[in-house]
């Protein structure tokens, strides 16, 4: 059945952000949305913990393009946005439901696999912030090299993980460069989607610089270098921020 306060609470947060920048919700725990369809329960849930969201959005699972738009909840526990909503480019095939901190629903139709072209749907915790040089942030960064690789060979003991080529045993045929001949990496955002590393299920996903053609991705999500360094130095590591990825027609579900 479904719990209408919950739901309620749900559209109170973020239809109601959309709306007006400011919405009240007086659980210290923010149901996101909580539907029963068929006997199959999906359920996303916003952590006590976490005070900076990410929200992704996209018109329908198939589509690359959707708006980002940042939150910060304050000392009242009042949802605000922060700054103008953004224009993104997700993965070239839309996106499917990834493996992060939500239940994915049993009966889903699109699910993140390794090399679909999609980006995870869900709510995932951020890992840290990377580039090319050095930036002071609140929030953990990492500079790096050419030798820094984050593996996507499922086969391999490093799959779906960054790590120093130099210092390790090559088990793996696929990789990519942390530190690439462009700029898209000259700033990004790691995605903790995936994090048991489960074979196939998707990896090395990220938030980064997109392409000035305006292509989809393999399946991060991507935006102008001024935006992505503009969130960088907003994250703050003691407000847990996460980042909610999902098409309107599910987030509006009924």
């Amino acid at each position: 059945m479904k719990t209408l306060t919950l739901l309620t609470l749900g559209t109170l947060l973020f239809t109601a952000c959309q709306a007006t920048g400011l919405a009240v919700a007086p659980d210290p725990t923010y149901i996101i949305k909580e539907v029963e369809q068929n006997n199959k329960l999906t359920k996303i849930t916003i952590p006590r913990t976490t005070s900076q969201i990410i929200k992704v959005t996209t018109k329908d699972w198939n589509t690359k393009d959707g708006k980002l738009q940042r939150y910060e909840k304050n000392k009242n526990g009042d949802w605000i946005k922060v700054g103008k909503s953004i224009d993104i480019v997700l993965g070239r095939n839309g996106l499917g439901w990834g493996l992060g901190l939500h239940t994915t629903p049993k009966d889903a139709k699109y699910v993140k696999k390794e090399g679909d072209g999609k980006s995870p749907a869900g709510l995932f915790a951020l890992g840290n912030g990377f580039g090319y040089k050095n930036f002071k942030i609140n929030f953990p960064y990492e500079v790096y090299q050419r030798t820094d690789h984050c593996v996507d060979d499922s086969k391999s003991e490093f799959y779906n993980t960054i790590i120093d080529s130099k210092h390790v045993k090559k088990d793996y045929k696929s990789f990519e460069h942390m530190k690439l001949k462009n700029n898209f990496y000259q700033y990004g955002i790691t995605v903790k989607h995936n994090p048991n590393n489960i074979a196939q299920a998707g990896s090395c996903i990220f938030v980064h610089i997109k392409s000035t053609t305006g292509k989809g991705t393999a399946g991060c999500t991507a935006m102008k270098e001024s935006e992505i360094t503009t969130i960088l130095k907003w994250l703050d590591a003691d407000k847990n921020p996460l980042l909610l990825q999902l098409p309107l027609e599910e987030l509006n579900k009924k």
